[in-house]
Formats: structure tokens, sequence, C-alpha cells
């Protein structure tokens, strides 16, 4: 700022001086001086106001106006600096110690003696300041009065008090700011905080009261009306409203320390202080509200507690301060952008201020970032607990559109599932689960499914370095338990759940399509969006994008067509192990399927399926055309077994996986049973003729013992080898298994089934390699073996996870790559190391005739991995090689 009317020096001045001048200058600035420093003692005398103004006159005259100007504000500012600042700041001396803690951090002195402290210090110079202002204000009447004694400009008051205001403002301002404490904005901040705390606790409680009285929907805010007379204004009246009268004496207490702070230059640092209080608040309250519960919707609760608590204590500190220009009348003559609709942008305030509707703004703000923080930190939980977590996402969803921080969720949440679900102590059938629920949990959040690509991605990455993968998608696709029984089996993770729905809507696709295109392309149009930036180009719009589960979760397999392989394979396995024939939910899921991967690609499963209702068939009409008793039975021991007791699973091989079958001889009785089966199978479908596997299915066991019958269901080679104990009650390893006709150690395998039951006996033999088995009739033996007893029917759970009756996908690859082993050995021979990629495109171009290679890169890598393992080949660099 410049000062009015200044004065230049000229040096053809002095010349003109006469020797009477320069005396009468020499004393005057004597005197001016000697009565400046008795003016700013400080001790109030104002008797040297006279001389002052006098020997001011006399400065002037000779035109020392700079002079008189330079000199005074100079010695106000080294009184100010000897008896206002350094007196101020030993205040706060005893509290250096709180300049290295945190905002966060409770200080460890008494409340009331700070605040007692902080209340001296500032009217102190306050009072200061005010004495020193009252002598500058002598000194601009005294330049004044000359002015009017010569005739100069006599409206120049105003401007010379302002200038020579606002430069003791800056001096008073620059001195503060020099020999500032590194702890005073900690005190300032703690000071602010504790007052603030008070305010709340008042102004929350009666809002929690407004709240439990106003179930009925009105809004809090409503309720209570604050009168907002812009100017003249008493703080009282502000707080007219009983919601307000408690804490009026706070709030007046905290606009005097915010005043003094402004007067004195902390304006930054006060609203700084008090800001940051505001706010740990604000975040404190997201905290306690927010919490650990995402069953429930908070953001709205939130919303009306800065309503009612922050914003009402804010607009009346506002108030207080004069800071009131409404947003409407701004001193540019232009209406803020800020608040278009004042009832709605601040309920309970007629007329809002501009500083209000900005607090507003800002609070709100922090709270969507705090809330959506806090939230994102927790996604995980809320992602295992949805879809009751539902409420929680959707508050997430309007946070992140209100702050737009979407990456911010992106990476957080695929840190978390790098470190807590993509490991290996996660079973495949949860990460399966954890993903179909990120799917339809960021659905909602981001229903073009663009920022669902990036965090799916590391998931999809990981579950291809599976094994099990297809099988887990595949059981939780058809039964929505995934790949182990033990699974949660969560109705909201079912794929068949997902099948039905779109089956539903595709049922109900096209009926008004031809009224609602125009006029949903318009609000499409409307509504249109830019991608984000994080938004993979190759994907498409994101108007275009639809996101769809059973799509994503084929995506990690990579092709329809191995799922389908390994659908058929499981299929296969769950019909051979069928009692029965009801296969009504397999029909179900299987036309299911067909409308996502076609008919073609799953024709041989529904010949599967058609394989079961012919054999239910023509297993009703062998026995209806068997009349006699001696055509339906045979004699085991003292029992006869039926021919009803035979129900046959006739499969045609030609369309079902590779069935695995072992050499087993049954009792003979029954193998009888069996050839008559197939006999009166020959006749009746002539010439299609019976083979049977032996090996495969399940047979109803009752044994009989001298003090108890138990009932079993085993696969038939337990049967073979219990029955073969009806025969004599002991046999060695070696002799029972060339009975049965199967290999010693299968024998030592299946055997140990009946041994964990009790029912027989192992020993040792004579020759070490050779156990003796024996039957156990008595119910004391039994029990010391453990057994349980009784007619209670025991099923058959036990059998080893590697005995299946189809062979497994990963088998029936191996076995389909052998043919092409002899094409890669003499590829490798001849070129000596070949990547993956050339090794498939060669297979691909020389291996056309019966059977063509069409395997996937995939598969090629795996069985090559196989043969690694088995040392015929190496890896080194991505290279393949023989192994020497």
């Amino acid at each position: 700022m410049e000062e009015p009317n200044p004065c230049f020096f000229n040096p053809a001045i002095l010349d003109s001086l006469t020797d009477d001048s320069v005396h009468e200058i020499l004393d005057s600035y004597n005197d001016f001086c000697n009565a400046t420093q008795s003016l700013l003692a400080g001790n109030g005398d104002l008797s040297v106001a006279s001389d002052f103004v006098s020997h001011v006159h006399t400065l002037c005259k000779h035109r020392l106006r700079s002079l008189v100007q330079d000199h005074f504000f100079r010695l106000l500012e080294e009184t100010f600096e000897r008896n206002g600042a350094s007196r101020f700041w030993r205040h706060f001396d005893p509290y250096f110690h709180v300049a290295g803690l945190n905002k966060n951090d409770d200080l460890d002195i008494d409340e009331d003696e700070i605040q007692s402290v902080l209340y001296n210090a500032l009217e102190e110079i306050t009072l200061e300041k005010q004495y020193q202002e009252k002598c500058l204000l002598m000194l601009v009447h005294a330049l004044q009065s000359y002015k009017d004694q010569v005739s100069e400009d006599k409206h120049g008051f105003e401007g010379d008090r302002n200038y020579l205001t606002s430069k003791y403002q800056w001096i008073v301002s620059s001195v503060l700011m020099a020999s500032l404490s590194r702890h005073f904005p900690v005190i300032l901040h703690w000071y602010f905080k504790r007052k603030l705390e008070e305010v709340s606790a008042i102004m929350d409680g009666e809002f929690c009261d407004d709240a439990s009285q106003n179930k009925d929907g009105m809004n809090l805010d409503e309720k209570g009306k604050i009168c907002n007379k812009v100017g003249e204004m008493d703080v009282d009246e502000c707080y007219s409203d009983h919601r307000f009268s408690e804490n009026s004496r706070l709030v007046k207490n905290i606009g005097k320390v915010v005043l003094d702070l402004r007067n004195l230059g902390f304006t930054s640092m006060a609203e700084d202080a008090y800001a940051s209080a505001i706010f740990l608040l604000l975040k404190a309250k997201v905290h306690d509200v927010a919490g650990d519960d995402f069953r429930s919707s908070v953001l709205q609760s939130i919303k009306s507690w800065i309503q009612a608590v922050p914003l009402q204590f804010l607009h009346a500190l506002l108030v207080y301060l004069g800071d009131v220009v409404s947003y409407e009348s701004t001193s540019s003559g232009l209406k803020s952008p800020l608040a278009p609709q004042p009832s709605s942008c601040c309920p309970g305030i007629d007329t809002p201020s501009e500083g209000l509707v900005r607090w507003k703004l800002r609070l709100e703000y922090f709270a969507y970032e705090t809330l959506q923080d806090l939230r994102i930190a927790k996604l995980f939980e809320i992602i295992v607990d949805y879809p009751e977590s539902s409420p929680a996402i959707e508050d997430l969803k309007l946070c992140l559109e209100y702050t737009g921080q979407h990456s911010k969720l992106v990476e957080s949440f695929i840190s978390a599932l790098r470190y807590r679900l993509l490991t290996a102590g996660a079973s495949t059938n949860d990460i399966l689960h954890q993903y179909v629920s990120t799917i339809k949990a960021l659905r909602t959040i981001d229903p073009a499914g663009v920022f669902l690509e990036a965090v799916g991605e590391p998931i999809r990455d990981y579950l291809r370095g599976r094994r099990d993968t297809i099988k887990c998608i595949v059981t939780m696709m058809t039964d929505g338990t995934g790949a182990h029984s033990s699974s949660s089996g969560n109705p909201g993770d079912s794929l068949l759940e997902e099948l039905n729905r779109d089956e539903e809507i595709q049922e109900n696709a096209g009926v008004d399509d031809f009224n609602t295109d125009d006029r949903q392309a318009w609000i499409n149009a409307m509504r249109w969006q830019p991608d984000p930036v994080e938004a993979d180009p190759l994907k498409g719009s994101r108007n275009q994008r639809k996101v769809d589960i059973l799509g994503m979760i084929v995506s990690i397999i990579g092709s329809k067509d191995q799922l389908v392989h390994e659908y058929r394979t499981m299929l296969a396995e769950k019909l051979l192990n069928k009692s029965d024939y009801d296969i009504d939910s397999e029909i179900r899921t299987l036309e299911l399927l067909k409308i996502h991967f076609g008919e073609s690609s799953l024709q041989k499963c529904e010949i599967m399926l058609n394989d079961l209702i012919g054999s239910k068939r023509t297993n009703s009409n062998i026995k209806a055309t068997i009349n006699q008793p001696s055509q339906t039975s045979v004699e085991v021991g003292d029992n006869a077994i039926s021919m009803d007791a035979i129900s046959a699973t006739i499969i045609s091989s030609n369309f079902w996986p590779p069935i695995q079958d072992e050499p087993l001889n049954l009792p003979e009785p029954v193998d009888q049973l069996l050839s008559d089966y197939a006999k009166r199978f020959n006749e009746i479908k002539t010439p299609r003729k019976l083979q049977w596997k032996k090996s495969l299915g399940t047979i109803k066991l009752e044994l009989q013992f001298q003090d108890r019958e138990i009932q079993f269901t085993v696969a038939p080679v337990h049967a073979s080898i219990i029955m073969k104990f009806q025969d004599q009650p002991n046999w060695t390893s070696k002799n029972l298994a060339a009975a049965i006709g199967i290999p010693a150690d299968v024998l030592n395998r299946r055997i140990n089934f009946w041994i964990s039951k009790g029912i027989i006996a192992e020993s040792q033999g004579a020759d070490s390699s050779d156990h003796v088995y024996t039957i156990v009739e008595n119910m004391a033996e039994t029990s010391k073996n453990g057994a349980s007893t009784g007619c209670a029917q025991e099923l058959l759970g036990g059998e080893e996870e590697e005995e299946r009756s189809v062979a497994s996908v990963e088998n029936q690859l191996r076995k389909e790559m052998t043919v092409y082993e002899k094409f890669i050995l003499g590829m490798l021979t001849n070129f000596g190391s070949m990547a993956l990629d050339r090794i498939h495109n060669t297979l691909k171009m020389f291996c056309i005739a019966d059977p063509p290679y069409d395997k996937s890169l995939q598969q090629l890598q795996s069985f090559l991995s196989g043969l690694v393992s088995e040392e015929k080949l190496e890896l080194r660099d991505g290279m393949y090689f023989l192994k020497k």
C-alpha cells in the first residue's frame, strides 16, 4: 500500500534553510523523540499529548512528515516487541514440551490452567495493542490538524488513518510471527478441540433427543430455525432457540479468542486450529457411527449430524465474527454458484452466508471421504458378508460418486486380495465364492464393470494356476456348493441361481422392446459419460458393457470347451454313482447350460442323461418279462438274491468319458445273475449286448453275525472281499487277492474299510509280506476293535479320492496327448530346443491326420510339464530341451 501524498527528498531544500530553521528542526525533533518515548512508555500518561502535537506540526512545517512517521513506527515496533510480543510468548514458555506432539495426542496439562493462560495472554497483548493504536490515532490527528492549518487536503483523514493503521497491523503481525513459538499452534489446536468437544457434547445430546422424537420423518433441522439478522445482531439473539441457549457462552468465548487472534494477525492459524478440531470431531463421529456394522446405512445419519451440530455451531460463530455475507450479495455483485437453493443447503437457516455454504461443502466432502476410506479398508470383510452388507456397499457407492476416488478402491482392494485371499492357504472353492461375491458387490458400485475388470484380473490370473479351478467352477455352477461338501453353500454364491435368473431374463426379453427402444435410447444419451481413465479401451464403451457373472467365471478358464469337458466328466461320475434313476436336477441343470453354451457342445451330456432314462425303462421291462421264480433268483449261501434287487445303468460307451474299470471276480451266484440279466437284455435289444463293468456301482449288504446285524452300501470290490469270508473265516492276503482277481496292493488298500469297521481283524502271517485276515463274529472282539453295533445302516463314505468311476480330465488329457509325445520328442531332437508357442504351432500344422491336434496352449503346457516331471524334457528360460 502506498502512502497518501508522499513527500520525496529534495537536496536543494537544505540550501534554503537558515541557521534558525536548522536549530528549530533539531530542537523540535529531540523534543518529538522524547515525547514519543514518553507517550509509548505504556503507563497511560497522555500529559505530553499537546507537546507531541506541537512538535509534529513544527516538523511537518519543514516538510519532515515522513521522518515523523518513520521514527514513530520504529519506536512503536520496538515498544510492541518489548512490552507486547515478548511478554505474550513468555506466558506459554512452560508448555514448550508440547511442540513435538501430534494434533491427535492429548496434552498432559491442566485444562483450566492452559485456558486461563491463553485468555490472560490475549487480554494483556490486546490491551497493549489498543493503547498503541490510541497513540497512533493521536499521530493521525496531529498530521491532519496540520493539514487543516495550512489549508491542504481536508478530506484525507480516512486515507491517512487506514494507511497508518494497516501499516501498524503489518508491524504487529511481523513481530509476532518472527518470534512465533513452535508450541503455540499445538496449544491453539488443543484449546479449540476441547471447547468444540464441550459444544458438541451439548448439541449432540440435543440432536439425539430430537432424533428420538422425530421418527415420523420430519427434517431434524426444521425443528429450530436460527434467526440470521445480518449486521447488528447479538449472539444471544442467534441462540433464541432452546438448542443453542445453553452453549451461547461457549460460542462467545470461542468467538472472542478467534477475534483476538485475528487482530494479532493469526487469522489463518486460528482458522486452521478450529477447522482441524471440527474435522477431528467429524472423523470421530463417522468412525463411531460406521464402525464394523455393515448391515445398515450410515451416510444419511452422518449428514444429519453435520447439519444439526457443526453447521449450527459454525453459523453462530460466523454471526459473532461478522462473517455473514450472503451468497446472493457478494462484493463483486455476482451471485455465487454455491448453494443455489439455500433452504435445501442448510436446513434450519433462512439465509446461509457464503462462508457457511463453503463450510458445508467442506464438511460433507470430508465426511464422504472419511466414510469411503473406512469402507474401502474393510471392503474385503464387507464382500465376505455380502449380500447382508449391501447397505455398506450402497454408502460406498454414494461416497465414490461424490469423491471420484475409484482408483483408491481398486489399489486397496487388490492389495487386500493378494494378502488375504490369493494365498496357498485359501481353498479354490473359497476364492471362487469370494470372486462371485466381489462381482455382485462391485456391480452395484460400477454397473459397467470398468473397475471390476481391474479388481478381478489378479483373481483370474491366480485361479488359472490352480489345477482344481475348473472342477470347482463346474461343481459351483451345478450344485452351488463348490468342490468340497464341507462348504457353506451360501445360496448367494450359487451360479445355478444366476443361471436361473438369466433364463428368466431371456424368457421375458423383447416384450416391450419396440415401444421402449427410442425412449431408452434418449435416456441413455442424456446420461452418457466418458469412460474413466482406468477403463480398458479393448473392452468397449461403458455404455455398451454388461456385467455377466457367468461370462467372467468362464473367462478364468479361457475356453467353454474345457468347462463343458469337465462338466461331462463330473456328470458321468455322478450318474454312475446314483442308486436310483432320479435325474430331474441334472436335466434342469443341463437345460440351463444349453442356454449359455449351446446345444451342440452339450449333446453328449444329453445322451448320457437319455441313457439313464432308457436304463430305467429297460430295467423295468426285463424284470416284467421274467415271471418264474427259478428264473428270478439264485442262492448265495442260505439266502437268495432276486433279480428285482438288480438295477443296471446301461450306457452308450461312445458318448461317455473313458470309464475306469479294473478286473474283479464277483461271487459265482452274483455273476450268474448278471449273465441272466445280460442274456435277457440281448433278447429284448437284439443285436445289442451288455458288457458289465463289474468294478462299478454299489451293493447293499446285510451282514449277520452271532449277536448283531449291520447293513452297508459298498462298492463291488468291498462286497466281493467280505462275501469270500462266507466260504472260510480266514484268508491270507495273497490267496484272497487271487480269489478276487485283484493285485495284492489293491486288496490291502480296499480291505482297510472292513478293518476300520471292526468286521475283519488283521494279523501277521508266516511271511512278513503276507497278512492274515479273520472275520470277527463275537461282539466282545468287535468292541475291542471299536466297531459300532446294532442294525443301523452305514453308507460308504471312506472311498479314496483317487478311486473314481470315470477317469479325471487330467488323466484323459494325458492319454489323448500320448499320441503326440513322439512328435514332440522328434521335433526337439531335430531342432534342439523349442518354445511352447512354436511346439504348439508345429503340431497344429503337421498333425492333421486322425486324430487331429486340437488342444489349447494351456493343455499342451500341462502335458509338457508332465514330461518334465518324468524327466523326459528340460525347461530352461522358457525353452524345452530333451533330457540328457
